[in-house]
This record gives structure tokens, C-alpha cells and sequence, in this order.
């Protein structure tokens, strides 16, 4: 820890001379004001970067550059990056050139190209914040919180005032889980620039993963004040609303974010799930349906979808998403286990034996799972096999229903002193279960009669 200290503080003052007579000697010429601008640079920042050095007016820009800063405001970003390989072919070292093809890469959802150009520009001109603010976004969204703070705290060093740096500070330390300090980082940005609806979304983002649903709320409804138009504001405000309990609100926002965003997926399937959670399995049906009509490779929401057909008895159906779940997370045992359960329940004891077998492999302390497989291998008339699995289940779980399961298989083996022992103790556990009760006394004539 204290090597990588000394190694940071040791770039830092490496690269502060260096600033220091950048900006007293060097001024903006027209090529990085327009790959500024291509690059996504906000016209206050690129006003305030003026201010702080002089602009070369006497400079023609290129009209290629001029071209490719009209294509990228249009949002036509592959004609642009065109003209802008163009011109980084006869100028490869320029930072501001790469800096703008980097954006224009990100626009295109290339973060791995984007990462090598904000890279090269870097390495051109180190002393720029935005270069290091757009690198840690990159490294936020690799999910790499390590990296995302490193550079947002270059940034910071460069130009302590940052708002961005700030920002991208606060989502690697909440990448990190460190909900405070990011906390305290993203108030910092507010500070700066205190109607930055995105801040108030992430602050809303950390004060849920807390469960600090109420605040949460607050912060996602500031965000849509400044930002109407902020979908995923909308959609995460469904969220909390919905963790909160407040299911006809969350509806509400979830609309709101779909009139924004028609196709977005994420907001269908909040929408379905909540639907589901509140019992109205039509509407959960319908939303899930029309999402994966529109996003046929959207792999989320099968096992959902067949909870709500399994609750209105449509077993087809539900067996079909639920095998469609599975194809998408092999490994997830309560997929295997429903569509194991749904199999014996349409009569297909084969299929739903080997469904509980995997179910058990992947989660052998699931007293259930074993309950299940043992049902299954008795509905295949292997009862020696189904007693192991029921005893199994009521060693995990010494419930009166494992006893009485239990005890059902052994009579089918004519083991029935050991079967009424299993049916005493589960009519103990349950006093006011009938059925544990007929059974025993039905048991008792059976064995009495057998003894005459």
C-alpha cells in the first residue's frame, strides 16, 4: 500500500511541472477546441479551459474537422470517426484528435476501442482532467472500481475543482461498495454544480443499495425535477418504489419510463415483475410476453413469466419458459427444481427425475430439492432409492412434513413399525393436522388386522 502511495505521489508531482509551464506557455488552438467539442466536452468546461489559457485565433481549422464536429453533433458518429481517421493518419500523436475518436468509439457502445484512444490521448498530453475522467468512466464500466478512482483522482490532482472528477470518484467507490465515501464524493460535485441530475441519480443509486429507501426516493425525484426526460430515473424510482412496497406507484414510474424509452427492456421487465408480485398475473403475462416479442434475446424474466403461468394452471407454457430460463442459467438449481416439480405434476415422473437430480447436484442442502427427488423416484417405483432422498430431506429440515413423507414411502415398503414412528412424530409436530392423524389410525388397523 505504501509503495503504490509513493508511486502515485511520485506521477503527480512528476506531472505538475509539467502542467505548470503547459498552461503559462501553451493556448488552445482551433483543432482542440473542435475535437473538444466532438469529444462530448461541455461548452462551459471548454468557455472555463479558454479562460484559463489563451485561444489561438489566427489558426485555420481543417475542414474535415469542421465536417466531423457537424456529423457528431447530428449524431451521425460513424461518418465522423471516417474524417477523424482520416486525420489522425497525418497526425498520429494528437492527443485532442484521439481524445474525440475516443468519444465517438464510446458513443458506438466500443468501450475497448474507446479505452485505447483516451489511452493514446493520455499519453500525448497527460495534464488534460477530461482525459482521465473519461477513463475512469470506461473503468466504471467494467466494473473495475479500483482503476475508475485511480483516475478520477489524476483528475483531481490536475484541477481540484473537477465536477467530473468528483462524479466518476463517487461511482468507483460505490463500485466498491464504499456507500459513504461515495457519498461524501458525489456531494462534493454537487457543490460544483449543484443541478447535475446525473449526481442526484447516482446518490439515489448508493442510498438504495443501503436500504435507505426513503432518501433513495428523494434523490431519484430531484433527478427527474432537473431532468424530466431522465428514463432511467423513472425506472430506478420504479424500483425502490416497488422494494417499498408502493406497487401502484412503481407502475406509475415504470410508464413513465417506457413512454421515454418504448424499447427499453430493462423497464419492461421491471414492469412484468411488478405485476407479478402484486398478483395480477393477466398483466404480468401480457407485459412479459410483449418484451420478449420486442427483445427476443432478452434473457431475463423466463422464470417469472412461468410463476405467472404456473399460478393460472397454463403448465405447457410454463414448462417451456422455464426450459428457456435454464438454456440461459444452466446452473440455477430453483429453475431446474420448478421445472422438475411442474414435470411430476403433469405426469411426467421421468423428465422431472432428471431435472431433481441436477437440482440436488447443484444445491445438496435444499431439504426440498430432496423431498422432491424422492417423490419422483417413488412415482418411478424406486422406493428403497425415494426413502434415502425423504430422509435426506428430514435431515436438513426435521419438519412434520418430511416426517410424513417419509413415512408414506416406508409403508409402501411394508416397513410399517417404522412408519408409524415417523407418522406419531410428524402428528406431534402437528396436533391439528387431520391428516396425520387418519393416517396413523388407518396404519394402526392396518397393522392390527395384519397381526390377526
Amino acid at each position: 500500500m505504501l509503495y503504490k502511495s509513493l508511486v502515485f505521489l511520485f506521477i503527480i508531482y512528476s506531472i505538475l511541472p509539467v502542467m505548470a509551464d503547459h498552461t503559462a506557455t501553451s493556448s488552445i488552438d482551433c483543432t482542440e477546441l473542435m475535437a473538444w467539442k466532438i469529444g462530448g466536452i461541455s461548452n462551459a468546461r471548454v468557455e472555463q479551459l479558454q479562460r484559463e489559457r489563451s485561444t489561438t485565433t489566427s489558426q485555420s481549422c481543417s475542414p474535415k474537422l469542421l465536417k466531423a464536429a457537424d456529423l457528431a453533433k447530428r449524431k451521425n458518429y460513424e461518418a465522423a470517426e471516417e474524417l477523424l481517421r482520416g486525420l489522425i493518419s497525418t497526425d498520429p500523436n494528437s492527443a485532442p484528435l484521439h481524445f474525440a475518436l475516443g468519444y465517438l468509439r464510446q458513443q458506438q457502445g466500443d468501450w475497448d476501442e474507446a479505452f485505447d484512444e483516451y489511452t493514446d490521448s493520455k499519453h500525448a498530453d497527460p495534464i488534460l482532467p477530461e482525459v482521465h475522467n473519461r477513463l475512469a468512466e470506461v473503468f466504471y464500466h467494467s466494473d473495475d472500481g479500483d482503476n475508475t478512482i485511480a483516475e478520477a483522482r489524476t483528475a483531481l490532482s490536475l484541477d481540484p475543482e473537477n465536477v467530473e472528477a468528483y462524479r466518476y470518484l463517487g461511482l468507483g467507490l460505490y463500485s466498491n461498495q464504499k456507500y459513504q465515501a461515495a457519498l461524501n464524493a458525489f456531494h462534493k460535485s454537487l457543490e460544483r454544480s449543484p443541478d447535475n441530475a446525473a449526481v442526484y441519480y447516482e446518490i439515489g443509486n448508493a442510498l438504495h443499495d443501503q436500504g435507505k429507501l426513503d432518501t433513495a426516493t428523494t434523490a431519484y425525484r430531484k433527478a427527474i425535477q432537473l431532468n424530466p426526460q431522465f428514463w432511467e430515473a423513472h425506472n430506478s424510482l420504479g424500483i425502490t418504489l416497488h422494494d417499498a412496497g408502493k406497487f401502484d406507484e412503481a407502475i406509475a414510474e415504470y410508464r413513465r419510463a417506457e413512454r421515454l424509452a418504448p424499447r427499453e427492456p430493462n423497464v419492461k421487465n421491471n414492469l412484468a415483475n411488478t405485476f407479478c408480485d402484486q398478483g395480477n398475473y393477466d398483466k404480468a403475462i401480457t407485459e412479459f410476453r410483449d418484451l420478449f416479442r420486442l427483445n427476443p434475446d432478452w434473457k431475463s424474466g423466463h422464470d417469472n413469466l412461468a410463476k405467472a403461468l404456473l399460478i393460472k394452471r397454463d403448465y405447457d407454457a410454463a414448462i417451456s419458459e422455464l426450459k428457456l430460463a435454464i438454456l440461459n442459467n444452466p446452473t440455477a438449481p430453483a429453475e431446474h427444481r420448478v421445472l422438475g416439480q411442474t414435470l411430476l405434476l403433469t405426469n411426467n415422473p421421468s423428465e422431472a427425475l432428471r431435472e431433481l437430480r441436477i437440482t440436488v447436484g447443484l444445491d445438496p442442502n435444499s431439504a426440498l430439492a430432496h423431498r422432491l427427488l424422492g417423490t419422483a423416484l417413488f412415482e418411478t417405483e424406486d422406493a428403497e432409492a425415494a426413502a434415502k432422498e425423504f430422509q435426506e430431506a428430514l435431515r436438513l429440515e426435521p419438519s412434520a412434513d418430511n416426517h410424513y413423507y417419509l413415512a408414506a414411502c416406508l409403508m409402501s415398503l411394508g416397513k410399517d413399525s417404522e412408519a408409524l414412528a415417523e407418522l406419531e412424530k410428524a402428528s406431534s409436530m402437528k396436533p391439528g393436522q387431520n391428516l396425520y392423524r387418519a393416517r396413523k389410525e388407518e396404519l394402526l388397523k392396518l397393522m392390527q388386522s395384519s397381526n390377526q
